[in-house]
């Protein structure tokens, strides 16, 4: 294991996004607040508590993990695509690295920065409403695996995309209207049976209501489901970027 390309890679990408801090950090911290303002106080005076939660905290973790998903996804995608665009994919490929240590450091770069960006938002909303978090340590266990997992789903997109439109096809179109069907401003129990069957099918629902239940010890679905749920999306993006690799893809347009 070549750590040293690991550590180079790594470390590339994280000042990079200290390049790019307004993009990178303080503009999902400031859509995030707005979304605390609109929902949390505007809307939220006027719904009565959620499974004894007032609204405001409620939608805290769905809100973190809306920018969770969306951040991941975007820091590890645009981090491979880049190179693949402007041809310094190549310095990387004739270098001794292997895939794996391509993957390693692209991917635990972005979901470094989503992780801090979910704690920075964390901190912010502290600011707007007062929540416990009665399982610390499971709420760290969600964000990170959530962000590594999404990170490894940016990470395929990124190697798939051959311009930035198909950069954000997924995100815009997919990915953020489950998160926002997810759960995310709602409680799936609130929905006619029909509905909810339907949602149950969204994998996001099980993101979220997970990284809920670290929270606040409620949840929408079982939190063993929910971990389950997280692991294997993990496990399926570990399978398609071995087979990417297997099959002889290459890391160029």
């Amino acid at each position: 294991m070549n750590v040293h390309a690991i550590r180079a890679i790594y470390i590339f990408e994280m000042r990079r996004t200290l390049r790019t801090l307004l993009q990178s950090v303080v503009s999902p911290v400031i859509s995030t607040s707005l979304y605390f303002v609109v929902f949390g106080a505007a809307i939220g005076s006027h719904i009565s508590a959620i499974d004894g939660i007032h609204y405001g905290a409620f939608i805290v973790p769905g809100l973190i993990m809306l920018s969770l998903l969306t951040q991941s996804i975007s820091n590890a995608s645009f981090g491979i695509f880049f190179p693949k665009f402007s041809g310094t994919i190549y310095e990387i490929l004739s270098a001794p690295v292997s895939y794996i240590e391509i993957v390693i450091g692209y991917v635990g770069a972005a979901a470094s920065k989503s992780i801090l960006l979910g704690l920075i938002i964390l901190v912010t909303a502290r600011m707007f409403v007062t929540f416990e978090i009665i399982h610390p340590l499971w709420m760290l266990a969600f964000l990170i695996l959530t962000a590594v997992t999404f990170s490894l789903f940016g990470f395929i997109i990124g190697i798939w995309a051959d311009g930035f439109e198909k950069l954000q096809v997924v995100p815009l179109l997919i990915v953020t209207p489950l998160t926002f069907l997810g759960g995310s401003f709602y409680s799936i129990s609130m929905l006619p049976p029909v509905w909810r069957t339907i949602t149950l099918a969204n994998p996001v629902v099980y993101l979220v209501s997970g990284f809920r239940w670290s929270f606040y010890g409620s949840s929408d679905v079982s939190v063993g489901v929910s971990l389950c749920m997280t692991t294997a999306f993990l496990i399926l993006c570990l399978v398609a970027v071995w087979w990417i690799f297997k099959t002889g893809y290459r890391l160029r347009n």
